[in-house]
Formats: C-alpha cells, sequence, structure tokens
C-alpha cells in the first residue's frame, strides 16, 4: 500500500558537487539548514553571511553588496531597544557594542566576497514575497528587529518583478563566475502571519519567479523542498511544535533527497565520514580521564589525518588540536 506521494526527482539531471567545489548558501531557514549539514561535512561553504534572509529583494541586494564589496559603516546601523541593529542583517549580529557589529558584519561580507570570484554553487532559499519597506527611506529591510510597525509599508512582490531583478543579478554574478551553478529553492516553512491564503499566494510567486528564470538560464536548478514537504510529507507530525518549521526528521529526510540529487557515490561516503567524526566530536565521556578516552581521542585524530591526507582541502586542524588537548594533560 502505497501512503504517500513520491516526488519523483531524477539525479541525472542535477550537477554533482564534490568538495573541490566553493558553495554559497542564502536565504531562508532551509537555506540555513542544508548550509549547516554542508559545514559539518566539511564543504568549502560559506553559509548566510547576512543570517537568515526571507525576501527576494533582501537576498538580491545582500548578493549585490558581496559582489561589489560594500563595507558597512557607523550610518549603517542604527540603535533600538538598547542594541545596534542593520536593517539588511538578521538579528544575531544584533549587539549593545557598535563596532562589534559593524566589524562582524563587514568580516561576513569579505569572506562571501572572496568566494563569489572563483564561486561553483550559489544555493538560494526564498521564503517569503511580502516585504516591509522602510517608511523613512523606502528601503526594503531584511528584518524589523521588533522596530514598530508603523514604521513599514508592507507590499507583495510581483513575479515580473523578482524575475527582473534576478536577470541582471545573475549575469552580474556569472561575470564573476563563468562556471557558477545556481540552485533555488522555496522554504516549507508557513508565513502564517500573512495569513494562510496570503501565504500560498505568496509562495506561488516565488515557485514563478523562479519558474521563468529556469526557464531563461542554462546554470539555474530547482531544487523541489517546498513540494516535497506538502506532498510527500503531507502530515503535521512532519513540522516543529509551532506547526510552521519543518521538524528534525523532516531535515534529514530532505537532506537524504539532496544528498542522492547533488552528490556521487563517493561524495556520499565522503560525507557520512566526516558527519560521523563531527558527532564523535561532540561526545563527552562520564570519565574524561580514562586510558579508553584518550585511545578513543587517538583513534578519532587518526581518522581526521587519513581524511585530510587523502583530501587536502578538508582542514581539521581545529578538530585535531581540541583532540589533542586532553591527551597532554
Amino acid at each position: 500500500m502505497q501512503f504517500t506521494t513520491p516526488l519523483d526527482i531524477s539525479p541525472k539531471s542535477f550537477p554533482k558537487m564534490d568538495h573541490t567545489h566553493t558553495i554559497l548558501s542564502l536565504g531562508s531557514c532551509f537555506s540555513q539548514h542544508i548550509g549547516n549539514k554542508l559545514e559539518q561535512a566539511k564543504f568549502d561553504c560559506i553559509n548566510n553571511p547576512y543570517g537568515i534572509l526571507y525576501n527576494p529583494a533582501s537576498i538580491a541586494k545582500a548578493l549585490d553588496e558581496i559582489i561589489e564589496g560594500k563595507n558597512y559603516v557607523s550610518e549603517d546601523v542604527f540603535f533600538h531597544a538598547e542594541q545596534w541593529h542593520s536593517w539588511m542583517h538578521h538579528g544575531s549580529f544584533s549587539s549593545s557594542n557598535k563596532q562589534q557589529v559593524i566589524q562582524e558584519i563587514n568580516n561576513k561580507r569579505e569572506s562571501a566576497s572572496i568566494a563569489i570570484n572563483d564561486l561553483d554553487y550559489l544555493l538560494i532559499t526564498f521564503g517569503s514575497a511580502w516585504v516591509y519597506r522602510l517608511k523613512q527611506s523606502n528601503q526594503v529591510v531584511s528584518n524589523c528587529h521588533k522596530v514598530i510597525s508603523d514604521n513599514f509599508i508592507r507590499q507583495r512582490l510581483s513575479v515580473k518583478g523578482i524575475v527582473e531583478t534576478y536577470r541582471t543579478l545573475i549575469y552580474k554574478l556569472v561575470k564573476k563566475s563563468p562556471k557558477l551553478k545556481i540552485i533555488f529553492s522555496v522554504s516549507p516553512i508557513r508565513h502564517i502571519r500573512d495569513g494562510l491564503h496570503e501565504n500560498q499566494l505568496s509562495k506561488s510567486i516565488l515557485l514563478l519567479a523562479i519558474d521563468e528564470l529556469v526557464k531563461e538560464f542554462e546554470n539555474i536548478i530547482y531544487f523541489p523542498s517546498y513540494e516535497i514537504v506538502l506532498d510527500e510529507l503531507r502530515d503535521y507530525r512532519f513540522y516543529a511544535e509551532d506547526m510552521l518549521h519543518p521538524s528534525g526528521v523532516t531535515i534529514e529526510y530532505i537532506w537524504g533527497k539532496y544528498q542522492k540529487v547533488f552528490f556521487s557515490k563517493d561524495t556520499v561516503s565522503l560525507i557520512t565520514a566526516c558527519l560521523k567524526i563531527e558527532k564523535s566530536l561532540k561526545h563527552r565521556p562520564l570519565n574524561p580521564n580514562t586510558q579508553s578516552y584518550y585511545s578513543f581521542l587517538q583513534d578519532l585524530i587518526d581518522k581526521m589525518n587519513l581524511i585530510s591526507n587523502k583530501y587536502p582541502k578538508l582542514d581539521f586542524r581545529k578538530e585535531i588540536d581540541t583532540c589533542r588537548i586532553p591527551l597532554k594533560k
């Protein structure tokens, strides 16, 4: 008996990633989850350098700033609720220390700017077509930072507007990185603050805009994370407690699909080995001052050295140093 509608995704139609590639991930929570998995598996991945971004306009502006190498200064941040914030950045950048905020923003942007000069894959996840414009400047903000809603105008982007913005942006990106492949997806997160019907309209706009771009550019691919959750995993048990975000099980399920589509068998084996090491590094023993634990750490070091020797681009130096600290006592 078949209790779900399996989504037929042909891996042959997708180019394969491996650990020699440079990857930039931008957008909604889904891009953050995939970026985290790639980082844990030791891929060369810059993961959401502006923090989580939901709307296409903010993601496009972030990419433009990365391409142009924008340097943030005092005038680019504002003070609210005892912290300094940027309208372009997630709240994770906010702090009571103004210079710390500016420095972290510029450091993350600089890393992304370096990567974008020789980028292999760009992962973009759209979350919502709804945007908030700051009345004072008409700027689309990435995050309202709990500023009173009277300061904003709420608008819904159009398919045409998104396509025109990204058409110009893609030409800029390809000029920087001719080999670049862009993987678009739509976040399965339900934005019910907009209303359920409005959320569906929003997702439809995003899907239509991506479809237009896929038809126009050969280097653009669509990965159906939205359809996997809504059709293949059509059940509230695949959502977290808030009934809006995908659960941990759902993320793992989509990650499994992602691996089948974008990675070769050899790359999947290497990913598995890296994730096992990452899990072992989180292990906290009941009795750390024992010979068995020292042997465990030495075995872990040997495994990391073995992988590093075979794949020099995979850097485990920080992890190896951490493992050696207890061994020196």
